[in-house]
């Protein structure tokens, strides 16, 4: 029997693949078409993403890459200088604003004084506050009834204490050649930490010689707000001259309740982890822990209800000491500062190291002493 396709059928079934074929070509085209008009989007997307907002500054300002790249990695003083004009007296350029906000911002998260303390920035070495000790007196009177004078109010000065604060952070000269090394982000992080490290001690124990006065070097008595002097905090005992007695709840309620409720508003607890080790484990007469940790992401541990800031600089539980505080610290404390930071590069002291010598003159005092209550160690 002969099998041999008809010639019909055989140009029949040629003309269907040259269809086919068509017809894939023809596709293929049509998805090259979306897809460069997928990519077009996606440039479009990008570039505007990339194109810097009006009124801004990225970080490729001229000052920010002059001090950068210029000055800390290569020790070039004339990007500075054709930016700023000047030349520095005291051997240190002020870095930029850029550099300090992240500086700034670093040090409000790491320290933990700083974080909760009222902050100024000054522009000269001291810094005084005029504050009221006693209130500006009022009165009532009618529509028509003449004013009479009120009493003058008592003023008290602020100075807090001021010293210059350093930090001394080290990169060899391969690292600041290496231009995959984000130098920027790592002073300004080495510097924050040594910072914190050091104005976190002297915000609570600073001795007020060439630094800040610690609040838990301010004098402090049991007398109550309206009979102590200015600048003296009120503190209560624990009951035990080795921690606490057999109601450590009813001392801390009292501690609570020993600062006015204006001041109470935004207050906040302060020990170290060791103390919070043992506060942790505090119960109330029906069983239940005073400790309340945070139940969501961000939201700070809690004690009667108040948050909890860790400061390891505060003294741990024995006797005669201050190991917690509660109060409102952006009402009771001060820190003052010089908004600038100065870094002088050193390539010559610890060769083959490039040292920054960053200093910033930083202040702190009690501003209230209303609003700082302290809980001490003893009978």
């Amino acid at each position: 029997m002969d099998t041999t396709p008809a010639p019909t059928d055989t140009a029949e079934a040629s003309f269907d693949i040259v269809a086919r074929q068509d017809k894939t070509e023809a596709d293929v085209a049509t998805l090259r078409s979306d897809v460069d008009e997928v990519k077009a989007r996606v440039d479009r997307i990008g570039r505007a993403a990339a194109r810097p907002a009006i009124g801004t500054t990225d970080e490729s300002a001229p000052e920010v890459k002059g001090f950068v790249d210029g000055y800390l990695r290569r020790g070039s003083t004339q990007e500075i200088k054709s930016i700023t004009g000047t030349v520095p007296a005291d051997g240190g350029y002020a870095v930029p604003r850029q550099i300090d906000a992240m500086i700034a911002r670093e040090l409000t998260e790491i320290s933990p004084i700083r974080a909760i303390a009222q902050v100024v920035q000054t522009g000269s070495a001291g810094y005084r506050k005029l504050v009221t000790t006693g209130g500006t007196a009022s009165g009532w009177v009618s529509e028509t009834a003449a004013r009479p004078e009120t009493d003058t109010p008592n003023f008290a000065e602020i100075a807090p204490p001021t010293g210059e604060l350093y930090a001394n952070p080290a990169a060899s000269q391969a690292m600041l050649d290496d231009a995959g090394f984000d130098l920027e982000n790592w002073l300004a992080s080495e510097i924050a930490m040594e910072f914190a490290r050091a104005e976190g001690a002297a915000f609570v124990t600073g001795s007020g010689i060439d630094q800040p006065e610690g609040f838990l070097n301010a004098p402090a008595t049991t007398a109550e707000d309206a009979a102590r002097p200015f600048g003296t905090l009120q503190y209560i005992g624990s009951g035990d001259a080795g921690g606490f007695d057999a109601n450590p709840d009813a001392k801390l309620i009292d501690l609570v309740h020993t600062l006015k409720a204006g001041h109470r508003q935004g207050a906040s607890f302060v020990m170290n982890s060791a103390t919070l080790a043992e506060v942790r484990k505090l119960k109330s007469a029906d069983g239940a822990f005073l400790w309340q940790p945070g139940l969501v992401e961000g939201q700070p541990d809690r004690l009667l209800g108040y948050p909890v800031v860790e400061a390891e600089d505060m003294p741990d539980i024995a006797a005669g000491t201050y190991p917690i505080a509660f109060g409102n610290f952006r009402h009771g404390y001060l820190i003052a500062e010089r908004s600038a930071t100065q870094v002088l590069r050193d390539p010559f002291t610890n060769k083959p190291f490039v040292h920054f010598y960053a200093t910033k003159r930083v202040g702190g005092q009690v501003l209230d002493s209303n609003a700082i209550k302290l809980l001490k160690i003893e009978l």
